[in-house]
């Protein structure tokens, strides 16, 4: 068993559990939670193993993202969740929600489905090996480093969130390169076949993301028969960036009328 690292927002409150995607962390997550906790909600903002503040192990699917979910629920004393996974954390809360569904209040997945993605992650890999094997003094330098390989601004700045001084003179990535390298076919698996989840489900995803296709609604039904689809106009993959006062709304309201 290991010990996740989270941010905690709220003394208490209905617990609310977040997990960010692939490549990310909690802390992605903190303006949303402030006002999730507004609402009445104590938000739970967790770093998945070899990711973020959490310990780095060479084991990695999403049988053991689920059992760690399940371990930090033990040893905070929570039940009755609502959970909450965008990309690769909604992977984690749905095989979490069909191997321990007496755990949860309520499921929300964002942008992803129960189905197998094939590795589209290359690119951001091949940049980030750059920047772990570069001798890094300065932010800006990692940013211009990582701009030969992407383009997109936004996209580095949230991948850059994963710098820090390791120590005075030197910046370091927090996730777990290596690994995360050696196991990327795990990020895109799909849930068991047969897996099925009876709770009430959200699922959320932006219409300007491929991740969730039309052809994609019989499959979530098969597998999460109380699932509502809500797509968000406009958005992208990282739809609770982009237009957060719809998803809040949509996910809140989803929220209150199953408490």
């Amino acid at each position: 068993m290991i010990k996740l690292h989270s941010n905690i927002i709220g003394d208490k409150g209905q617990p609310l559990l977040i997990l960010h995607g692939f490549l990310g962390m909690g802390d992605n997550w903190k303006t949303l939670a402030k006002k999730y906790n507004k609402e009445g909600f104590q938000v739970h903002l967790i770093d998945q193993r070899n990711h973020g503040r959490s310990p780095h192990t060479s084991e990695f699917n999403y049988d053991i993202l689920a059992t760690d979910v399940v371990d930090y629920c033990k040893q905070h004393q929570l039940k009755n969740i609502y959970l909450l996974g965008h990309s690769m954390g909604g992977k984690t809360a749905m095989q979490v929600a069909v191997k321990y569904p007496e755990l949860l209040k309520a499921l929300l997945v964002i942008d992803i489905a129960p189905k197998y993605y094939p590795p589209h992650h290359q690119t951001i890999l091949e940049g980030l090996t750059a920047l772990y094997k570069a001798h890094l003094t300065d932010r800006g330098d990692a940013d211009t480093l990582l701009a030969t390989y992407i383009s997109d601004w936004g996209v580095r700045q949230f991948l850059l969130k994963n710098l820090y001084w390791k120590d005075k003179e030197t910046l370091a990535l927090r996730i777990n390169l290596p690994v995360l390298k050696e196991k990327i076919e795990q990020i895109g698996t799909s849930i068991s076949d047969d897996a099925m989840y009876m709770g009430k489900t959200l699922f959320i995803n932006g219409k300007k993301s491929n991740y969730i296709t039309e052809n994609d609604k019989d499959l979530i039904l098969k597998h999460f028969p109380n699932a509502e689809i809500e797509p968000i106009e406009g958005a992208g993959h990282w739809v609770h960036a982009e237009k957060a006062k719809e998803f809040f709304e949509k996910t809140i309201l989803f929220m209150k009328k199953t408490d």
